[in-house]
């Protein structure tokens, strides 16, 4: 895609398309909605003890009793099937035998108001035969049955006798926490009954595909009779990805039961019981090795805490086997997965999708090295690489695009890296409690979903005859500024100020089959989508101006508003109105499909990313070694975003990762008990970053690209999960600052690095 002509829209930091509804809080979400007459509330109900074992018995009898209830749903009440998962038909729209997890849904209660359907819930008697569940990967691996999905392995050389001849070598083992999602806008779904037995599903999902095929199944229709429709969510971060379809389900077995209107919305601490979460892994490796620190083989171990079903956890073990490299050449290799089967939720898809926790394991095994040599870390990250002649990943692509070495060096420059390194150095050797650390750190991240059928999207554009344009696309909104990039891509089609293009809401109803919004691909898939939608009409338009002046099609021009051939121009309205009159149809689907990726798992090799997003950070921390207290105290970022459609956008985008990423690594603690219950189930026990953890100094610039090598929607490249794992830095600098207490030896420190796990490291010196 040429950038010869002077761009009008993309590339200009022009403002979100809801912002000054967000400003004003009067942007419409599922329950801001005028309710419906004769709307029911539906609210799920489960037992108040147990994680695991035989249900023994279920008394309703007071829940149907109560004020307000209308109905009380259980598996019986499901005409079709009684499933909500995404891949492999194992999760339960309510649990029937026996329940696999605290808080698993057994029935639901449907009422006249929200109140009342809570209030009555809580009255359930459920007895279960209790069994010890499974709630960590230790305890996963004393089961009978430990794994719920095959153990799968990229491997190249005899890696043992490498590093038994590796004149270096270094092992490890430490845990990585998970990360609750904490969208602002929890699970919710309103289903409004139509005739014929047809639903209307207003949902907040980032897959409304997902949600249709999941409504229609349970209740035995085709597709074709269920649309769900999402106009923007308060936030997702790949938990509406799979995980809204339960939610959606409840109503839409409500609304089928009553015939009438029903509404689910989940409660801030049921949302966090009942739904999954970024998965923990706990990480065994070895590496050998040489003089200079070059790496001549890994052997990593990553062992997923999956919960009770598969959900996505077999693409997202896989991804963080795809990144468990990050940007470093390993001319040997077994890099292996484990997905453990727990008596917990089950863990789903989280911004980057197993890509960071791949990136953490890699780069803890960066500063271990550098720690126990006594080498700067930075130089061995750069050792390491990858480079001419050793540019092939452990999964056999081939980078056409790398510049680790070049966005790394500006910024090491420009942060001022060899200066800072050498007064961190000087102050910890003359303050004995208080220590600095500081971390520069690349990111090597694949942009396509590694399940290739997914690497497709598709568009509906009108073109109205006053020169107004209406735009849809399959993609979904959750804050990130898709719909405003795809807009900017249509009116630059058109020629038109981003103004005239009216977006609309996300709905099957219009187009079809649609991937989810995850994997950073949005804008690559819809915004080409779009594009060929509205490249189509515009055919179509240049052809009819050209016949009425009489000029070749190649002298047609759109521009400004205006359509040119010389001398000759009108309005791009009057040559809408033109064409209607002329009866030429202005509207046209647009569909997209990446080129050239594809897997091939058997063999663990292929081509599963279209291009790879680079980006590099460097952060600066202080810790308190009595208490262990932390501060980030000045953060530097330099992001490949290629050509940026929309830079203020971006930004924004890498300033929330980062601090997203710098909540899972710092702050985020999930903690459950014996008896598998999540004990931080709300804000008071969970600590999500706020305002004031905020790095003070935080300077974040896009790195200068003559665009994206691929053939993306105007050399752009993706900007949603890359700058998540960028806070990686901040984690390895306070590896960095404890390690000063007694440099030579690695401390064990666990992520998240809270004040507990800081000390923690601290003692293990």
């Amino acid at each position: 895609m040429s950038f010869s002509a002077k761009l009008q829209t993309v590339g200009k930091s022009l403002v979100h398309d809801s912002a000054e509804l967000h400003v004003q809080g009067s942007a419409l979400y599922i329950d801001d909605m005028l309710e419906p007459e004769g709307l029911v509330h539906v609210a799920p109900g489960y037992a108040k003890e147990g994680a695991r074992g035989k249900i023994k018995s279920v008394d309703l009898s007071a829940v149907r009793a109560a004020v307000g209830v209308i109905a009380v749903l259980t598996a019986q009440d499901i005409p079709h099937k009684n499933d909500c998962s995404p891949t492999l038909g194992d999760d339960p729209i309510f649990a029937v035998d026996d329940i696999q997890f605290h808080g698993q849904v057994i029935f639901a209660v449907v009422a006249t108001t929200r109140d009342q359907a809570r209030r009555a819930a809580r009255l359930a008697k459920i007895e279960i035969e209790a069994v010890a569940p499974a709630v960590t990967v230790q305890d996963a691996l004393k089961e009978a049955k430990p794994d719920l999905l095959p153990p799968y392995a990229f491997r190249q050389g005899n890696v043992q006798k490498t590093i038994a001849a590796a004149p270096g070598q270094i092992v490890g083992e430490f845990e990585m926490g998970g990360q609750e999602h904490f969208y602002l806008e929890g699970q919710i779904a309103l289903v409004i009954p139509g005739e014929k037995g047809t639903m209307t599903v207003y949902t907040s999902t980032q897959h409304p595909t997902e949600i249709q095929h999941c409504v229609a199944a349970m209740l035995g229709v085709d597709d074709a009779y269920v649309t769900a429709e999402c106009r923007r969510m308060g936030g997702g971060f790949g938990g509406k990805e799979s995980q809204a379809a339960q939610w959606a389900a409840l109503a839409a077995l409500a609304a089928h039961k009553t015939g009438r209107p029903a509404k689910c919305r989940l409660d801030r601490d049921d949302d966090m019981m009942l739904t999954g979460k970024r998965h923990d892994f706990h990480v065994n490796y070895q590496a050998g090795f040489d003089k200079s620190g070059r790496i001549t083989a890994v052997d990593v171990l990553l062992q997923a805490r999956c919960g009770y079903s598969a959900d996505l956890s077999a693409a997202i073990c896989d991804r963080a086997m795809f990144h468990a490299d990050n940007g470093y050449y390993y001319p040997e290799y077994h890099i292996a997965t484990r997905r453990l089967k727990t008596n917990t939720v089950s863990n789903t898809a989280f911004r980057g999708f197993g890509g960071p926790q791949g990136i953490l394991f890699a780069e803890q095994m960066m500063q271990a090295i550098a720690i126990q040599t006594g080498k700067d870390a930075l130089e061995i990250r750069k050792r390491n690489f990858y480079g001419r002649g050793r540019d092939v990943t452990p999964y056999g692509q081939k980078l056409r695009d790398n510049i680790l070495l070049d966005i790394t060096t500006q910024l090491e420059k420009s942060s001022g890296y060899a200066k800072r390194r050498k007064q961190i150095d000087a102050f910890n050797k003359q303050s004995p409690i208080l220590k600095k650390g500081m971390a520069l750190l690349p990111i090597k991240f694949g942009i396509s979903f590694t399940f290739t059928q997914m690497n497709q999207a598709g568009a509906l554009v009108h073109v109205y005859a006053d020169g107004s344009v209406q735009l849809n696309h399959g993609g979904t909104e959750m804050g990130q500024g898709l719909y405003q990039k795809v807009a900017q891509v249509v009116a630059e089609t058109f020629g038109i100020d981003v103004s005239h293009v009216a977006i609309t809401a996300t709905t099957t109803g219009k187009v079809p089959n649609t991937s989810p919004t995850a994997a950073s691909s949005g804008t690559d898939l819809n915004g080409m989508a779009a594009r060929n939608a509205a490249l189509a009409i515009k055919e179509r338009m240049t052809a009819h101006a050209a016949k009425m002046w009489k000029v070749a099609k190649s002298q047609i021009t759109f521009a400004n508003g205006q359509v040119k051939a010389g001398r000759k121009a009108m309005r791009f309205g009057a040559l809408a109105a033109a064409c209607k009159a002329e009866r030429i149809s202005l509207s046209s689907t647009g569909h997209y499909k990446t080129p050239e990726i594809y897997w091939d798992r058997a063999t663990g090799k292929g081509m599963p990313f279209y291009y790879f997003t680079y980006a590099a950070a460097c952060s600066e921390v202080l810790i308190d070694t009595l208490t262990g207290e932390m501060k980030v105290t000045r953060v530097d970022i330099l992001h490949d975003v290629g050509k940026s459609l929309n830079p203020a956008i971006d930004i924004g985008q890498i300033e929330g990762g980062f601090v997203q990423g710098m909540g899972w690594l710092t702050t985020e603690d999930l903690v459950y008990d014996a008896k598998g219950v999540l004990r931080t189930h709300a804000p008071s026990t969970y600590k999500i970053p706020c305002a004031s953890d905020v790095p003070e100094d935080f300077r974040v610039k896009l790195y200068e690209s003559k665009g994206n090598v691929m053939d993306t929607i105007y050399r752009s490249k993706a900007v949603g999960e890359p700058p998540l794992n960028l806070p990686i830095s901040v984690w390895c600098a306070v590896m960095d600052a404890v390690a000063a207490l007694k440099p030579g030896t690695v401390p064990k420190l666990n992520a998240p690095a809270t004040p507990e796990n800081i000390l923690k490291a601290v003692k293990s010196l």
